[in-house]
């Protein structure tokens, strides 16, 4: 028999008395974590009171609302919709992580809710974010996730996973980003359609948590169940301080599990990279669409929205103003990273070049929120999609924050310019 993945491991270990976590087996699986945000959150409420009434969540120590999609509420529905939680939470007895707080999934590892060998799951499509920490988080719909606050478990199907390895190391001024797009470009949208990944490779190795964040972030628009990267000494350390569990440690595949498909990558010449409307997908060469003039850049979201992404343009910026004609906009992914940005001066510094800051939150993927666009309007963004009425009428690229820096200051999509912190 085959030795086991990383995620049959981790479903072993979460469905005890299951007789196969083989692919294609269905089974039921624990839950170490189960959430609700502002959007669809309303509906996991309705849903819990037309099946359960007034029956309490199997755990209400395991059960959060976090409210991170329009943050503060900016329209009715999005008010009444986070009041309804908030009301059921308090009869429940349940927390909430309220529209101060942040991206769920970003407090999720910040306050150790989630760590490697967990599972985590909610109504926020992004929640294969936690591979960055090796762990297991999906985004389920409502009534799936009402049924998780009343049981603490739900089924799933296992699926293959697949290995995906990168040969060469990052080079300036390439970014952890450009490594994304570079993957992103080669798997396609479908390319990892219902599979598990496992990243490997020396460059995988050597990225910090913020970058790990930012490859993972990206699986969905890959077609991915979860990706996974085994957790460096770093990231253990960090999971062990923030979660309490000083015994913690990674889960690793078997030498020997076996794998649908191995898809090796070579980055030795990559350059930075940009992904081009209407897709994710669409990823090119930043030099063969410079030159575009530009009306916005928005720099956020889950998958760049850690304090290290905005230090890195801070320093580019720095001493310098963005084009005149550029509205640019700043969002931090929680409350801890506004911390640090006002803290360290990063804030000052984005603030003086002539950037919006903002509270935490999603920022522009929610629509509504600041990071929209206008019919005509090009925008750069860190932003994980770019699909048309996603971040509003206009045309988005993806990029790196380094990128987008340099394309606030010149107006224009701009290759980076000289060696800048990723």
């Amino acid at each position: 028999m085959a030795g086991k993945t990383i995620i049959q491991k981790i479903f072993a270990a979460h469905s005890s008395g299951e007789a196969s976590v083989e692919p294609g087996a269905i089974i039921w699986l624990d839950l170490d974590v189960r959430t609700a945000r502002d959007f669809a959150g309303a509906n996991v409420v309705k849903n819990y009171r037309t099946h359960y009434g007034d029956a309490p969540v199997a755990d209400r120590e395991k059960t959060f609302f976090t409210f991170d999609l329009v943050a503060p509420p900016n329209n009715i529905p999005y008010a009444n919709n986070q009041q309804i939680c908030r009301t059921w939470a308090r009869e429940q007895r349940i927390k909430v992580y309220d529209v101060d707080a942040g991206i769920g999934s970003h407090l999720a590892m910040e306050v150790g809710l989630a760590y490697p060998g967990s599972t985590f799951v909610g109504t926020d499509s992004h929640l294969n974010i936690l591979g960055a920490v090796g762990a297991f988080g999906q985004g389920m719909g409502d009534q799936d996730i009402a049924f998780a606050f009343k049981t603490g478990k739900t089924w799933f199907e296992v699926p293959p996973t697949m290995k995906v390895v990168i040969k060469g190391t990052l080079q300036k001024p390439c970014t952890a980003r450009d490594l994304t797009l570079a993957i992103m470009g080669r798997l396609g949208s479908n390319g990892a359609l219902g599979r598990a990944i496992e990243f490997y490779g020396p460059a995988i190795e050597a990225l910090d948590l913020p970058d790990r964040i930012t490859l993972a972030s990206q699986v969905t628009e890959m077609g991915g169940i979860i990706g996974f990267i085994p957790p460096s000494p770093e990231v253990l350390a960090f999971t062990r301080e923030h979660s309490g569990r000083p015994e913690l440690e990674g889960v690793a595949a078997d030498p020997d599990a076996a794998y649908v498909e191995t898809v090796e990558i070579d980055i030795t010449a990559l350059e930075p990279l940009i992904a081009c409307p209407p897709s994710p997908a669409n990823v090119k060469p930043v030099r063969e669409v410079a030159g575009r003039r530009i009306d916005s850049v928005f720099l956020g979201s889950c998958t760049n929205g850690r304090f290290e992404d905005f230090a890195a343009v801070a320093e580019i910026v720095k001493g310098k103003r963005i084009a005149p004609w550029v509205m640019a906009s700043v969002v931090p992914a929680t409350r801890g990273v506004f911390e640090q940005m006002l803290t360290s001066g990063v804030l000052k510094t984005l603030f003086d070049a002539g950037f919006i800051i903002s509270n935490p939150g999603c920022g522009g993927c929610a629509s509504g929120h600041i990071g929209m666009t206008g019919e005509g309007q090009v925008q750069i963004s860190t932003s994980n999609r770019n699909f048309p009425g996603k971040q509003g009428a206009g045309d988005t690229y993806l990029t790196s924050p380094a990128t987008a820096a340099w394309c606030a200051l010149k107006g224009e999509i701009t290759v980076p310019e000289g060696e800048v912190e990723a």
